[in-house]
């Protein structure tokens, strides 16, 4: 019986990664994962909502780029931007797509959405060759202290739903995450947290910092497919 071996996640500087030049208004988390796209890449974007990332990619990146969407309205707003997207649930679809289709698959704030993360999780590792995932982080600690001083399931900025009302059926924090990809076998190649201002934090933070100051996590992940079981470190 093989032995785990234990495969470090790598944090990397994403502040000075960041694409410089005339990029407007976009977001600092969709700035991160264009900094992880290289040029001309094919790209699936899973949960790609209105299709800002991934016009972002194409305009920047020039990508061939596909996406799936749940919703009509997102679908609808894909299409007017001239992007390449069909009607599709993550938690159904994936099965449906060959091994290595693409050369990166993109799950942008939408794990915490889906029923299983984990197979969705292990359908994205199968499908693109590198995957990038970004995700609130329910370990932050403003999240905590509503619920340890009020009791109640928090709203912010990266979370503005009543708990009647959110999409987020999977509270998940980044060390959660990080367990979840040694489960399936995930090596992180690349990892950064976005503080609750949507700044990358100091890659010399330890993994705790992020996941009690991280108000999201990014996440760069390939499969170890020599023997199925890359295991990041615990943080």
């Amino acid at each position: 019986m093989k032995s785990q071996r234990v495969v470090a996640p790598t944090p990397w500087d994403a502040a000075a990664s960041l694409p410089r030049g005339d990029l407007g208004s976009a977001r600092v988390d969709h700035l991160v994962v264009l900094g992880l796209v290289a040029p001309g890449a094919r790209v699936l974007d899973i949960g790609c909502g209105d299709g800002t990332l991934l016009a972002l990619l194409r305009d920047r990146r020039g990508i061939d780029g596909r996406g799936i969407e749940l919703s009509r309205e997102g679908v609808n707003a894909c299409l007017a931007r001239g992007l390449p997207v069909i009607q599709g649930d993550a938690d159904t679809d994936l099965a449906n797509y060959p091994d290595d289709a693409f050369d990166v698959v993109v799950l942008s704030q939408t794990i915490q959405a889906t029923r299983n993360p984990r197979i969705v999780l292990e359908h994205l590792l199968r499908i693109g060759r590198q995957v990038v995932i970004s995700f609130p982080n329910f370990g932050h600690w403003r999240v905590r202290a509503e619920l340890a001083f009020r009791g109640r399931m928090p709203v912010t900025a990266l979370m503005p739903e009543e708990w009647y009302e959110t999409q987020n059926i999977h509270h998940c924090t980044i060390r959660d995450f990080v367990g979840l990809c040694r489960t399936v076998g995930a090596r992180i190649e690349k990892a950064t947290a976005l503080d609750a201002r949507g700044r990358p934090m100091r890659f010399s933070m330890p993994w705790w910092v992020w996941n009690l100051i991280g108000a999201q996590g990014v996440f760069l992940l390939t499969l170890d497919k020599d023997d199925g079981l890359g295991a990041p470190a615990q943080p």
